[in-house]
């Protein structure tokens, strides 16, 4: 019995004694350690740069960062309300000096009187801008209306009723302004078209109508839309800094964004998932903790990466020559090294980007382990049976 067992054991141990030159045996679902860091070295990605995170290399990169800002990335904006657009309904209202000619003369007669208290008034029934840009008024026939402020139609109105109407006065007003509109849509707790007033609506004034946002205003980003143009900034700094409180323009579409930034953990990590997180932004700190940090088992603290394509201007020392993709970025491997302490203080300073990939690699004693795994399931069941023999 004992031969049969000893028999048995022989592989196993002779395959434990050839655990030390079994490096070509793939245990890990993704690279190593020291992969990634020859990555540069064998050239297997052309030119990427592998950059140990420092405090000091944090805030060289923190300080080329780029914040957003609607002030100065949006070109300004007049307060609207005053053009005229087509769809716009206009209310307006002729005074005529008695004698009444072409509106009544309902004033003439009356005795000692104000020429103000005998002009007589004329409402006409509300219009809209048709879609030729002018409305139709009783004697002064086809007004263009589209694209010109009130008191323009005001004045060509009147200047259409000269020598017809004794010394008439006119008043245009906007009854219903229809082409003079925002938009507000996403995360609001209701998505409506805003009308623009001589006021000068404002961003804050866009959300506050469409009743707020639905989720926590530091998680929210808002992002707005101007032509070809779009912008994005984070809820909480807009409300902190009344300077982003832009005025709208007519066109603008508001929309209220709940973090719409992402990562990617893949690796020994604690959970392998798309992470998302707020316009704000977070730190590498941060990231670690959402991510559910290492795992213990498993994971190489030497060998903890994040990917990204990042600016040139950037890059500490300036880029290689290294492949770029459609907006110029470069590849970048940034190394994190979590025996060090310092590491701790420079994570707080270094802000995660839209896309960044955080990769952990397996540590060597859990590729052992696994490997020994392996070669036992192989192995014992051989045992087993010679023990029932």
């Amino acid at each position: 019995m004992r031969s049969h067992i000893a028999q048995a054991l022989i592989p196993a141990s002779s395959l434990l004694l050839l655990l030390p030159g079994c490096t070509g045996f793939d245990t890990s679902v993704g690279p190593s350690k020291g992969q990634v860091t020859k990555a540069s070295v064998d050239e297997t990605m052309q030119g990427v740069r592998i950059i140990t995170v420092t405090d000091q290399i944090a805030r060289q990169i923190q300080a080329q960062e780029t914040h957003a800002s609607f002030a100065d990335a949006l070109p300004p904006a007049q307060p609207s309300g005053q053009v005229i657009g087509k769809g716009d309904i206009l209310s307006v209202i002729i005074w005529e000096a008695p004698p009444a000619a072409l509106f009544g003369g309902a004033g003439a007669g009356l005795g000692r009187m104000t020429a103000l208290d005998t002009a007589t008034a004329t409402p006409l029934p509300e219009m809209q801008v048709g879609p030729m840009g002018d409305i139709a008024v009783p004697y002064a026939g086809h007004i263009r209306a589209e694209g010109r402020t009130l008191p323009e139609v005001e004045r060509d109105i009147v200047a259409r009723l000269s020598g017809k109407a004794h010394l008439p006065q006119v008043s245009v007003r906007l009854a219903q302004n229809a082409a003079s509109q925002v938009t507000v849509v996403g995360e609001v707790t209701t998505s409506s078209r805003m009308p623009l007033s001589p006021k000068g609506e404002r961003l804050l004034d866009a959300l506050a109508a469409a009743g707020g946002t639905k989720q926590p205003v530091d998680k929210m980003t808002v992002q707005i839309t101007r032509g070809d143009q779009v912008e994005r900034m984070a809820l909480s700094d807009v409300i902190a800094n009344p300077r982003e409180n832009i005025i709208l323009r007519s066109g603008d579409v508001v929309t209220a964004l709940f973090q719409p930034y992402s990562f990617t953990v893949l690796g020994a990590a604690g959970r392998n998932e798309e992470v998302n997180f707020e316009a704000r932004g977070i730190s590498l700190a941060q990231a670690l903790g959402r991510m559910a940090g290492l795992e213990d088992r498993r994971a190489d603290p030497k060998g903890v990466f994040l990917f990204r394509w990042e600016d040139p201007d950037a890059i500490p020392g300036g880029p290689r020559d290294a492949a770029r993709d459609d907006k110029g970025r470069v590849p970048v491997i940034y190394r994190i090294n979590m025996k060090d302490p310092a590491t701790y203080f420079a994570m707080q300073s270094f802000a995660m980007k839209n896309r960044d990939v955080v990769y952990i690699s397996n540590s060597p004693v859990a590729e052992f382990q696994r490997f020994f795994g392996i070669i036992a399931s192989t192995v014992l069941p051989a045992v087993a049976v010679s023990r029932a023999f």
